[in-house]
């Protein structure tokens, strides 16, 4: 009876382990490249990007200020985005941020931790960024460009439409003036055509030239 007892807890021990080695080796690797952009006094936005090959049905933040006084949960599924905004956040405050993935077998591991500082109310932009070393604040200078190139696209674009429509205006007047030249020449053809010299006394001038008309003399005897 002992030996069957310890067969049926080895047996369940050995299954319990195998469910659990499976599920293991399924959850999603964590998120990677991590990085705040759009800081402000109360919010800023946090992305990711998730390695291909794995499905995602969702995220999981935790939030966290640096003191720990307090600590936040943010937890979305059936989406597939890869950034969130955090809002009612306070100014001038260290924050630490870290993300993990939601697969169909669970939630990755964590991500790497990223400290950011909300700014005041008064600053516009945040004085520095950070790097993969040193996380803080990344991003940001790559969305100031990216604002920067869309601005000379639509810039562009606009000078090209411009210049489309002035050369089919030009086309058009050039067009029209010549249409209305030859109405003009084809009004003024038959009016030359019917009319008829008149002599300075006030007559009508004849041609000079007149058809031969044959004559016939009779002489009587």
């Amino acid at each position: 009876m002992a030996a069957l007892l310890v067969l049926v807890n080895s047996v369940v021990l050995l299954l319990f382990g195998s469910d659990m080695f499976l599920v293991g080796a399924n959850r999603p690797p964590a998120p990677v490249n991590v990085s705040v952009m759009n800081l402000r006094a109360d919010s800023a936005t946090v992305s990711w990007e998730v390695p291909e090959g794995d499905i995602i049905i969702g995220f999981s933040i935790s939030q966290q200020r640096q003191d720990g006084h307090m600590q936040r949960f943010i937890r979305e599924v059936n989406t597939t985005s890869r950034s969130c905004i955090l809002w009612d956040l306070e100014e001038e405050t260290d924050y630490i941020i870290q993300v993990q993935s939601i697969g169909l077998y669970g939630e990755s591991q964590a991500s790497k931790k990223v400290h950011f500082r909300t700014l005041k109310k008064t600053d516009r932009f945040p004085s520095n960024s950070s790097n993969q070393d040193d996380p803080t604040v990344q991003g940001l200078d790559k969305s100031r460009h990216l604002q920067t190139g869309e601005m000379i696209i639509i810039v562009v674009v606009l000078v090209m439409w411009a210049a489309v429509i002035a050369l089919f205006c030009r086309q058009y007047d050039i067009i029209k003036d010549n249409d209305s030249n030859n109405n003009n020449k084809e009004k003024a053809k038959p009016s030359s055509e019917r009319s008829t010299p008149e002599h300075h006394s006030g007559g009508l001038l004849r041609s000079k030239f007149h058809p031969s008309v044959p004559s016939i003399n009779i002489i009587e005897v």
